[in-house]
């Protein structure tokens, strides 16, 4: 890597700084904004008011509904709540008579937070589910009723609310083998209380998201409310932001209330309709939650009661392999894409992770490794994998090394700064006749950077590392603290991790090989500038401590390996590199180069080439105003 490369990304830092100096809100446009926080919260809680006040009139006149014998589902008003349980081997769901849904979901065989056995995705209030339906002259809402149990096995129920008069609202469960629930919604002996225009049955699904692991901050950027547009790709709402009544214009597949490793889904078999309002609010740590969903939602409804409204539930892991299970086991026949609930990455990233990096996990995990070793295997495959293009790269910087002698004799009248030209048109030149890229250095960079990322986006999806420890770290897939306190720190947090401590201290001395390499290539004034900016090249492993210390302890611990197994090939390559065997071979080529001027080629050539022409027209130039100023005087 060559001066102008560290001065590109010294200006990348620079414009980067720059820009978000210049880009803060001035005293006005904070004050703006304030006013503006202030403006929501005011009818945040106007909202608020009026949803209690809308809430105390649905309970009054429920109570009048009560007392009202003529009233619609009166029976059905009144009652004592219990509980149904649906389970199977994998997940286990409590469904409760009062309003006929889940109120508790439990997946098997995974471990909660503190140790103890299975997952309780949600339970009580902390998810509600709601069937709205508009009359002509009333509405109904299955919240309010109470519903009688039928048919009941472990994995089928009939919930049915009686009116008593022929009439009766009828919702059927049947869970399947594994994480899947068929749902579907009917009313008998009732289109005479509908309009004429009712087609559609209103949802409101709204849940209390809960922290399950132990990193609320980290896991909180992995808990999105994510949903499939209709013959399209899926979204999500922004993880960081609040989002309130969100609309969709598009119609619906789906949609999940997800946590980072497991989720809650609805599916609907002919559609969400279009303008479905979505909703997600980030929570304190303190609260023990992570987000506030909530999907006010519309599907398709049969008032005559012949069709009945199908929905299905997944409440269970995100598992990319599950996922694509999960999708072949609906009954809708449906292209889902459920297994893009666990993001990989941007589409080039993705198609990294999706044909490599999964596979290879799949492969090493069936086998039964501890995760911490298949993070390495998997960094070995890589470097293996870019090892030839990294020699070839290192060769080159080899190569540049063993010329410094010569490109310092050749440039060495070139010293003034008007003269920066024709230094560089020698160095190019130089390149170019030993058949040299001095723009090779930045090979590794880009070969590499792909791979961080993917796995930057992999790691933390990657359900397979929950719980699972490797040497001190007792679960790769979130932090492990070295030291903890109580109260945050600005920037830090409340705690210290260990691994991304070696990965930082790591990259700090993977930056001093690769800066000690880059001064021994560098010739003049060069090594001097580079040793005036090294503080520029530790900025960075600086600023990757207060981004990931909150992160897994799996991809700090990857991170780690990769740049140990990186400098352990650059030292190698080093050792085994005859720096005057090198330079005769360079000395070869030249004077094969110059019997032979059509080999020269390259990089280096063209830009030798460029710059000669640059030159020449420069002369040209000078030539022509010199000529101007002696007509000019002669005159």
């Amino acid at each position: 890597m060559d001066k102008n490369t560290v001065m590109g990304f010294i200006l990348i830092a620079a414009v980067l700084i720059g820009f978000s100096w210049y880009t803060r809100p001035s005293e006005e446009e904070v004050k703006a904004q304030q006013e503006q926080i202030e403006k929501q919260k005011a009818e945040q809680e106007k909202a608020i008011e009026e949803k209690k006040v809308e809430e105390a009139r649905k309970v009054a006149a429920l109570a009048q509904a009560r007392e009202d014998s003529t009233a619609l589902f009166h029976a059905a008003l009144t009652g004592t709540a219990s509980d149904v349980v649906l389970k199977n081997d994998k997940l286990e769901l409590t469904l409760s008579t009062k309003g006929g849904t889940v109120t508790k979901a439990v997946i098997k065989g995974f471990k909660d937070k503190t140790g103890k056995p299975d997952v309780t995705l949600f339970e009580g209030k902390d998810q509600q589910l709601t069937f709205n339906l508009e009359g002509k002259s009333a509405n109904l809402s299955t919240a309010d009723l109470f519903f009688v149990p039928s048919n009941v096995t472990d994995s089928t129920v009939t919930m049915t609310a009686d009116d008593g008069n022929g009439k009766q609202i009828i919702m059927t469960y049947l869970l399947g083998s594994d994480y899947m629930t068929h749902f579907t919604f009917r009313a008998k002996g009732m289109e005479g209380l509908f309009s004429t225009k009712t087609k559609t049955l209103g949802i409101n699904w709204k849940e209390n998201c809960k922290q399950q692991e132990k990193g609320h901050s980290f896991e909180n950027r992995y808990a999105t409310l994510t949903y499939k547009k209709k013959d399209a790709g899926t979204k999500y709402l922004s993880e960081t932001s609040e989002k309130i009544d969100e609309k969709i214009e598009e119609p619906l597949d789906w949609v999940a209330f997800k946590c980072q490793f497991f989720s809650a889904m609805m599916i609907a078999k002919t559609d969400f309709a279009a303008n479905a309002s979505l909703t997600s609010i980030p929570q304190e740590k303190s609260t023990g939650y992570l987000k506030k969903y909530n999907a006010d939602l519309e599907t398709t409804f049969d008032p005559k009661g012949e069709t009945a409204t199908e929905l299905e539930f997944f409440y269970g892991p995100n598992d990319f392999r599950l996922l694509k299970k999960m999708e072949k086991e609906s009954r809708f026949g449906k292209e889902l894409d459920m297994e893009k609930l666990v993001y990989l990455g941007w589409p080039l990233i993705r198609y990294i992770n999706r044909w490599f990096t999964l596979y290879i996990f799949d492969w090493l995990t069936k086998m039964g490794i501890n995760m911490g070793i298949v993070l390495i295997i998997i960094t070995l495959l890589l470097k293996a994998i870019t090892y030839p293009l990294v020699k070839k790269t290192y060769l080159n910087s080899a190569k540049m090394r063993v010329l410094k002698p010569k490109l310092e004799e050749a440039t060495k009248q070139f010293d003034k700064p008007e003269d920066q030209m024709q230094k560089s048109q020698a160095m190019m030149q130089l390149y170019s006749e030993y058949g040299v890229s001095p723009m090779g250095g930045c090979l590794p960079m880009l070969i590499q950077m792909p791979i961080w990322i993917a796995m930057f986006n992999f790691v933390p999806n990657a359900i397979q590392l929950r719980g699972e420890s490797f040497l001190w770290i007792k679960d790769l897939s979130t932090y492990d603290p070295i030291l903890e306190w109580s109260n945050n720190i600005w920037g830090i947090g409340d705690h210290l991790s260990l691994t991304c401590i070696l990965f930082c201290v790591s990259n700090i001395l993977y930056s001093m090989m690769t800066m000690r390499q880059q001064r021994d290539q560098m010739v003049g004034q060069q090594a001097d500038q580079m040793k005036a900016m090294q503080w520029m090249m530790y900025l960075m492993p600086v600023m990757f401590f207060f981004i990931f210390n909150d992160y897994s302890a799996g991809l700090n611990f990857y991170y780690f390996i990769s740049l140990f197994f990186s400098a352990a090939i650059m030292y190698i390559l080093r050792k085994t590199t005859n720096d005057e065997k090198l330079l005769a071979i360079l000395e070869a080529k030249k004077k094969e180069r110059k019997d032979n001027p059509k080999k020269q080629s390259g990089l280096a050539a063209r830009l030798a080439a460029m710059q000669k022409e640059q030159m020449e027209m420069q002369r040209q130039r000078m030539e022509l105003e010199r000529k101007k100023r002696d007509l000019n005087n002669g005159k």
